[in-house]
C-alpha cells in the first residue's frame, strides 16, 4: 500500500493576474495567516530555504532607492529579516565600490562570508553606525568587532580575488597623461586621465569601472603630524607615521573612534562634546565638516599618541570612476573623467583626496594601484540593433563616451541619442569636438543639450527629456534601451521622473501605469542606472 501524500495547496490560481514571484508571496502570506488550519499549505517567501530568513534581493526590496533617506529605508525593512534589514542600511546605489552590490554585501555579512563592516563608501558613517547596531541586535558578535577593527589596524583580512580583478589583489599601472577638460571662465576643474594597462591583466568591457588607490596630500599630512606634536619620521609598523598616513588612512571624515580616543583625553564639556560625536550626534552643528584634522582642531587640549591616534582612524579606501574608454577603440589604456573637488571651509582648503591625486599630485609615467570593477547591471545591449539613449550630465558622460566609441568601433546599426548638460556651454562642454564628429560619422543620431547657468532660466536634462518627449516615447516603444548615470540623489530620480511623465503626456498611461511602465523597463533590463 503507497503512501498517501498530500499534495501542496495552491492558495493563488496559475490564472490570477501576478507574476510568479507575487503569486508565491501571496500564497506565502495567506498560508502563514491560516496557519495549520490549511494542510499542505507553505510560508515560504521567494528564495527562501526553509533553513533560514530569506536573503536579501533587489526584487523584493522596496527600499532599493538611493534617493531614500536611512530612517525611511529602515522604517521600511523593520519587520523584515535580518539579511534584507542589513541590505536596508547600505547606501543603495550598486555602486561595487564595496566589491558587492547592496544585497550581496548584506548577505556575505549575515552569512558572515564577509566581516567587515566599513566597506560602503556612498552610506559613510551613517550606514558604519546603523550595520553596528543591527550586528548588536543579531548578537552576532563577530561583525561588530571587525567593524571595530576596520577603524584601526587589526582589520579583517579578506581573501585575495583575482589579480587586478577586487580592492584586495590590485596591480600597478601606468598614469599617462591628464588633460583639462574645461575651458576658461568655468567653475568646476574636470580632467580626462589616461592609465596605460600594458602588463597587467586587466580586461575591461565599456560600462566596467576602474577602481583606484589615492594617497592624501602630504601638506594635509604635515598638517595633522604637526597638530598631534609628534615627529614626522617616527617609526610605526615598519614605516614612518608620515609615509603612514599618506598612503593607508582616511584623513577625511573624523571616524568615531577617534572621537571616542579623544573623549577618553578631555574632560567636562568638550568630553561631553566628543563623547555625543562618537554616537552620531552633532552638538556644535558641525559635525559634517570636521575631518581628521578638523576634529583635533576641535578638541585642542587632546593629543594621543600617534601610534594610539592612527588605531582609531578609518583605512584609507579606494575610489571607483566610471571608465570612459573602449578596448574596442583604445587597446592597452583605460581612461576616466574625474571632477577635481576643492572647496573651502572655515578657511581651510579642502581638498578631494582621489580626483586632486589625479588632477594635479601624481606625477605621468609613475605607477598606481588599480583594479577592474565589472559592472552591475550595467552595459550596451547584445543585440548591436538596438537603439541606445543615454543620459549623462557633466562627468556622467563617462560611461557614454566610452559606449559611443564602442558602437563605432563595432559599427553597431542600432541609433545613439545623447542627452548631456552641464553649467555653461562655453566652458563646460565635454569631447564637444569628440561628439560633434561622432554626429558628422552618424553614429550619434541625437544630441540633445542642457545649460543650467546659460540664460535667465535652468535648464537640465530632464527638461530636454521631456520637451523631446514625443520622439523620446516612439524610441523607447520602439525598443530602446535607457541609461543614465550621475548623480543618485537627485539627478537619476529627476531623470526617472521624466520617464514617468513622457510615459504619461505621450503614451496615454495613467499615473500608476506610468510607474508600472518604468518598472517593466528597469525589470527587463532596459532602463539600467551607474548613480553614485
Amino acid at each position: 500500500m503507497s503512501e498517501h501524500v498530500i499534495p501542496p495547496l495552491v492558495l493563488i490560481p496559475e490564472n490570477a493576474p501576478f507574476n510568479p514571484d507575487q503569486r508565491s508571496w501571496l500564497s506565502g502570506y495567506f498560508a502563514a495567516l491560516l496557519g495549520p488550519a490549511v494542510e499542505g499549505a507553505t510560508a515560504l517567501a521567494p528564495g527562501d530555504t526553509g533553513s533560514g530568513p530569506k536573503l536579501a534581493d533587489n526584487d523584493d526590496a522596496p527600499w532599493h532607492d538611493p534617493s531614500m533617506p536611512l530612517p525611511d529605508r529602515m522604517e521600511l525593512a523593520k519587520e523584515r529579516p535580518e539579511p534584507q534589514k542589513l541590505m536596508a542600511a547600505m547606501a543603495q546605489q550598486d555602486c561595487g565600490q564595496c566589491g558587492y552590490n547592496c544585497a550581496d554585501y548584506a548577505n556575505a555579512l549575515f552569512l558572515k562570508k564577509e566581516e567587515r563592516l566599513n566597506l560602503c563608501q556612498p552610506g559613510g558613517k551613517d550606514t558604519l553606525r546603523m550595520l553596528k547596531k543591527l550586528d548588536e541586535e543579531f548578537g552576532a558578535g563577530g561583525g561588530a568587532k571587525a567593524a571595530e577593527a576596520g577603524e584601526g589596524e587589526a582589520k579583517a583580512e579578506a581573501p585575495l580575488g583575482p589579480l587586478g580583478y577586487c580592492r584586495e589583489n590590485p596591480v600597478e599601472a601606468v598614469f599617462l597623461s591628464r588633460t583639462r577638460l574645461n575651458e576658461p571662465g568655468g567653475e568646476k576643474e574636470t580632467w580626462h586621465v589616461e592609465i596605460d594597462l600594458t602588463g597587467t591583466p586587466i580586461e575591461y568591457v565599456v560600462g566596467d569601472s576602474l577602481g583606484l588607490f589615492p594617497s592624501n596630500p602630504p601638506a594635509l599630512v604635515d598638517a595633522v603630524i604637526a597638530e598631534l606634536g609628534t615627529r614626522p619620521e617616527r617609526m610605526i609598523g615598519g614605516q614612518t607615521l608620515r609615509n603612514r598616513l599618506i598612503k593607508d588612512y582616511s584623513l577625511g571624515a573624523a571616524p568615531d573612534g577617534l572621537y571616542q580616543l579623544l573623549s577618553l583625553l578631555t574632560s567636562g564639556e568638550a568630553r561631553k562634546k566628543a563623547r555625543a560625536l562618537s554616537a552620531g550626534e552633532d552638538p556644535d552643528g558641525d559635525a559634517a565638516y570636521l575631518d581628521v584634522l578638523g576634529a583635533l582642531h576641535k578638541f585642542p587640549g587632546a593629543r594621543p599618541d600617534a601610534e594610539v591616534f592612527l588605531e582609531a582612524l578609518d583605512e584609507l579606501q579606494p575610489r571607483l570612476y566610471s571608465i570612459s574608454s573602449s578596448p574596442k577603440a583604445d587597446p592597452g589604456r583605460v581612461s576616466l573623467t574625474v571632477d577635481a573637488v576643492r572647496y573651502n571651509h572655515r578657511s581651510r582648503l579642502r581638498l578631494g583626496v582621489a580626483s586632486t591625486h589625479l588632477g594635479e599630485r601624481i606625477a605621468e609615467k609613475t605607477t598606481v594601484k588599480v583594479y577592474l570593477q565589472k559592472a552591475h547591471g550595467f552595459a550596451l545591449p547584445e543585440d548591436l540593433s538596438k537603439d541606445v539613449i543615454m543620459c549623462g550630465p557633466g562627468t556622467g558622460i563617462a560611461p557614454f563616451r566610452a559606449f559611443l566609441r564602442e558602437r563605432a568601433a563595432t559599427q553597431a546599426p542600432g541609433r545613439n541619442w545623447l542627452f548631456y548638460g552641464h553649467q555653461r556651454q562655453a566652458s563646460d562642454f565635454f569631447y564637444k569636438d569628440e561628439l560633434n564628429a561622432l554626429k558628422d560619422g552618424k553614429v550619434l543620431t541625437r544630441l540633445s543639450l542642457a545649460w543650467s547657468r546659460d540664460g535667465t532660466e535652468k535648464t537640465y536634462v530632464q527638461d530636454r527629456m521631456r520637451e523631446n518627449g514625443a520622439d523620446l516615447w516612439k524610441w523607447l516603444e520602439g525598443g530602446a534601451h535607457f541609461y543614465v548615470c550621475g548623480d543618485a540623489k537627485r539627478m537619476a530620480k529627476d531623470v526617472e521622473r521624466a520617464i514617468i511623465d513622457v510615459a504619461g503626456t505621450h503614451g496615454g498611461k495613467n499615473p500608476d501605469e506610468a510607474v508600472a511602465y518604468l518598472a517593466h523597463l528597469k525589470k527587463t533590463g532596459r532602463y539600467q542606472a551607474d548613480v553614485y
